[in-house]
């Protein structure tokens, strides 16, 4: 940020009175500027045992899979946001369950919340940022294409949780990006 949104003045990064961090603050209204992370929120949608994964068609990672999943709108619920991901993407009505994962994506200045889900009728097709999508069983998901580790570690949660007949909340950091190759 070079300029204040409030009057567009010039901003300097500095620590603010009261404050431990650096922050961008207006040099002529002295605003100050908060930089938080976004929220990422999406599920893992199952049908009749088989879980549903979405073909990327845009960047980053196109074409590899992922779970239905993107970024919380402002005036939306976590599991409003979980469904819509869903719809837009997989063209999937689901029905959100309970919290499956919490993963603080660190280098990406993201939290990723992931919701179990089930799929209301059965019904998807791929969206507009949907290469393609299909219900895989465990053993046939394709995990070296994988977008994202976050959309990793919530599926091997699911499918561990769901052997152990239990539905845990599961958390953990990403503190790198991952490493792309081609």
């Amino acid at each position: 940020m070079k300029f204040c949104s409030t009057c567009g003045q010039p901003v300097e990064l500095r620590v603010p009175p009261g404050d431990s961090l650096p922050r961008a603050v207006c040099t002529a209204c002295g605003t100050v500027h908060y930089k938080n992370p976004l929220v990422v929120v999406g599920c893992v949608p199952e049908w009749q045992g088989r879980i549903l994964l979405c073909r990327r068609a845009i960047e980053p990672r196109l074409g590899f899979w992922t779970i239905p999943a993107g970024f919380l709108e402002n005036g939306e619920s976590l599991a409003t946001a979980a469904a819509r991901e869903a719809l837009e993407e997989a063209c999937a009505r689901v029905e959100i369950g309970s919290l499956l994962a919490i993963v603080n994506v660190l280098h990406a200045h993201q939290v990723h919340v992931m919701f179990r889900a089930r799929l209301q009728d059965g019904v998807f097709a791929a969206g507009s940022e949907s290469l393609e999508v299909a219900l895989y069983e465990e053993s046939q998901i394709p995990w070296g294409e994988i977008a994202f580790p976050s959309g990793t570690y919530a599926l091997q949660r699911f499918f561990h949780d769901r052997r152990q007949g239990r539905e845990g909340l599961h958390m953990t950091d990403i503190e790198r990006a991952l490493q792309q190759h081609g």
